[in-house]
């Protein structure tokens, strides 16, 4: 059988407090229309990556409301993760040769299936998440349940042999969820196609609130100086976060701002190989620099200590290149900090009003808006309280949990 994920539940209640009744109360609607019914995640890691991260306090929250609801996690081996991130950059638009190759297809669909013939389908729902379990519903045996599939990265311009081998899985799904429309393909046909942004947990160790004079404490005691200043990027190690562009952007800013200092705090994730080689190119380079300092989820970095280096830094940067959402935009800017972030996929929908001038798309011009907020502190300020008042409208978990069970209720109406 798939490993099913052990997260407990959480109580939703709390969100009253922050978001208002009118949201919750409709949850708890949604969930009584939905009395009896049984749903369950699947991806590919439950750990290192934004969806593990995003199902690790959604389903508890969902818990709460008296529905039941699971996680299973999908077997493979390193050649079938490597196959799976090729498709994930090729839908993201880079060169999908990979996808194309005979073996490659093979391996794919070989772990497909022996993770459909293992898994638990006891549910009335089944929501499938990225690439890498996509054929699960091709190969299942299950015909009771409905088949929703969730696509979490940015698919706007994809490699058209990637999307061409993985389209006629999706088709036989019920419905699809993107993050926003245009990652859309106009060829998709699918039943109900929704859209709907990811969320954040407030109330998460990576989301709860901090002072902020012992979140520097504890990235002093990480080697970083609290008396100086800190710019941050959280990401998983990969080249679509552009992390040596951020390195570069940092030797730009710090001819202007005296002391300063960059941690790259990253994730590897069980389902990314390519995140190990990322990882050890990022170390050679960083080690040139005194005051860059490199931390990942496998050296003592978790969740309450990202929180740490997100309420204790200065500026936080989200340089992507392609970015299905960027959850590390709407946690850095819940904590009331600055971000200056790549203009790509997702990020635009988080950074509304004043915060579209901190768009960017070149190296200067991102290291020219880091630089001016942190010679302008009130400025910073200003940008960080209307970036939480952003995050506190749209992209908590009350929401997502609203729009995912709207779009279970009306999949199963039909």
């Amino acid at each position: 059988m798939l490993n099913k994920v052990s997260v407990g539940i959480r109580d939703l209640q709390k969100y009253r407090h922050v978001i208002g009744n009118d949201l919750i109360d409709d949850i708890e609607k949604l969930a009584d229309d939905l009395k009896g019914i049984r749903i369950c995640h699947v991806n590919a890691t439950s750990f290192g990556g934004g969806v593990a991260e995003l199902l690790s306090s959604y389903i508890p929250l969902v818990r709460c409301t008296g529905l039941t609801i699971d996680w299973q996690v999908i077997h493979g081996d390193q050649r079938f993760f490597t196959v799976t991130k090729s498709i994930h950059n090729a839908l993201q638009g880079a060169d999908g040769s990979l996808v194309e190759r005979e073996e490659a297809q093979r391996l794919y669909k070989k772990y497909n299936q022996m993770n459909a013939r293992e898994m638990d389908c006891n549910y009335d729902v089944l929501i499938i998440n990225d690439p890498q379990p996509a054929a699960l519903r091709h190969f299942s045996n299950d015909r009771h349940a409905k088949w929703i599939w969730r696509c979490h990265i940015d698919t706007s311009d994809p490699d058209q042999r990637a999307w061409a081998f993985l389209r006629p899985y999706i088709e036989q799904y019920d419905a699809a969820i993107f993050t926003m429309a245009q990652f859309i393909p106009k060829d998709l046909r699918v039943p109900q196609v929704a859209t709907m942004a990811p969320a954040i947990d407030a109330f998460s160790a990576k989301n709860m609130s901090l002072p902020r004079t012992l979140c520097r404490e504890m990235v002093d005691n990480l080697g970083i100086d609290r008396n100086r200043p800190l710019i941050l990027q959280v990401s998983r190690f990969d080249p679509w976060k552009d992390p040596f562009g951020v390195m570069k952007i940092y030797q730009l800013a710090k001819e202007k701002v005296a002391g300063l200092q960059l941690a790259l705090v990253g994730s590897l994730a069980s389902d990314d190989p390519e995140g190990w080689e990322m990882y050890a190119a990022i170390h050679t380079e960083a080690d040139k620099h005194k005051d860059i300092h490199v931390f990942t989820n496998l050296t003592g970095v978790g969740s309450m200590q990202v929180n740490a280096f997100q309420t204790a830094c200065d500026v936080a940067i989200q340089k992507s290149i392609r970015e299905g959402f960027g959850l590390v935009v709407s946690e850095a800017l819940w904590k009331g900090i600055p971000v200056v972030a790549g203009n790509a996929g997702g990020i635009p929908m988080q950074m509304t009003g004043n915060l579209t001038n901190y768009l960017v798309t070149t190296l200067d011009e991102c290291a020219e808006r880091v630089v001016y907020l942190l010679q302008n502190r009130e400025a910073a300020a200003e940008l960080g309280r209307e970036g939480k008042q952003n995050v506190t409208r749209n992209f908590l978990m009350p929401r997502l949990i609203r729009d995912e069970l709207s779009l279970v209720k009306r999949v199963l109406e039909n």
